[in-house]
């Protein structure tokens, strides 16, 4: 969790197996205009791609929004947030899901401090984004204050075109670590 954050030169496959067919039959047909429309269709979905640092970029401020959203106690922008397949491990290896884990953050005995993130990072593999860091989160817990100090990884998967956090992992570490 954070809060703050200090196309192919080649023709398609059917294209380039139609071409070559072609150019190897005795009569030379023209292509099929199926895979040209499809290879039209290629570059049209390649130019609206957007880039790795556009990615990013929108993971990044998507993350923000969320942290934001945590601290604000936002059911809804929460939730919104969230794959329904979600999971998280917590810093005692309990494994809560997303109904748990809404429930949880939204005790009324729950009060989070607006939290900064160190050390943030974001590595992408296609379709599966992780964004990872460390956080120094301040609260109250019915009335007490709490302090507590994590590592952590943020697992984003795009489905359908939109980017949804499915699991979350968290690792203590020592209160007077780095």
């Amino acid at each position: 969790m954070r809060l703050t954050r200090t196309a192919s030169a080649l023709p398609s496959t059917p294209l380039l197996a139609a071409l070559l067919l072609a150019a190897c039959s005795p009569q030379a047909p023209t292509p099929p205009a199926a895979p040209q429309a499809a290879s039209a269709a290629s570059q049209a979905q390649a130019a609206t791609t957007p880039s790795e640092a556009e990615t990013r970029a929108l993971l990044q401020a998507q993350a923000d929004r969320w942290d934001q959203a945590i601290v604000a106690r936002r059911r809804e922008d929460i939730a919104a947030n969230m794959a329904e397949d979600f999971r998280q491990i917590d810093g005692e290896g309990h494994v809560e899901d997303r109904a748990s884990f809404l429930e949880g953050l939204l005790d009324p005995k729950l009060q989070l401090d607006p939290y900064k993130v160190e050390d943030f990072d974001i590595r992408l593999y296609g379709d599966v984004a992780l964004l990872s860091g460390r956080t120094r989160m301040t609260g109250r817990y019915d009335g007490k204050v709490f302090k507590t100090h994590y590592r952590y990884i943020d697992i984003y998967v795009k489905r359908q075109g939109v980017w949804k956090i499915v699991s979350v992992q968290i690792s203590k570490l020592p209160p007077d670590s780095p």
